[in-house]
């Protein structure tokens, strides 16, 4: 389960990527960008903080200041954001690359079946979180719609 500061930093990067597709697009204060992500501004100078020195945005200073996509929303990966905000996703610590660390309960991680479970999950998970990118979550309306016909 992704954490709340990883729903607001989506929801902020998502109205940065809008903002982005405008015709004139222009950099949003720290004010825009909570009133159109819903998220709380008190929140949102530590998360964008994080996501800046990720390289996916970057801030200007001055009257038109504000932060802007420093990437091509294609080019902006989900899982890396995942990680970096929340932490490893792997839903045991010997399944994480970022963060491996052998179960305390584990006598042999080869014959061990829950981790064989949970990685065959795992493995599924990381085949489609690995490929999303903030694009794609552009698009997720018309997926949804293709999918549930809402």
């Amino acid at each position: 389960m992704i954490t709340q500061k990883m729903k607001y930093a989506l929801k902020a990067l998502l109205a940065l990527a809008d903002e982005a597709a405008r015709d004139q697009p222009r950099a949003l204060t720290i004010e825009e960008i909570a009133a159109r992500s819903g998220a709380p501004k008190r929140f949102l100078e530590h998360i964008l903080l994080d996501v800046r020195n990720a390289g996916v945005i970057a801030s200007m200073r001055g009257r038109s200041g504000g932060y802007r996509l420093a990437k091509n929303p294609s080019e902006v990966s989900i899982s890396d954001l995942l990680r970096r905000i929340d932490g490893p996703i792997a839903p045991l610590p010997c399944l994480s690359r970022s963060a491996y660390q052998r179960c305390e309960d584990c006598t042999d991680e080869a014959t061990c079946r829950i981790r064989r479970t949970f990685g065959e999950v795992f493995w599924s998970y990381l085949l489609i979180i690995e490929s999303l990118t903030l694009e794609d979550m552009l698009r997720s309306d018309a997926c949804v719609e293709q999918i549930f016909g809402t």
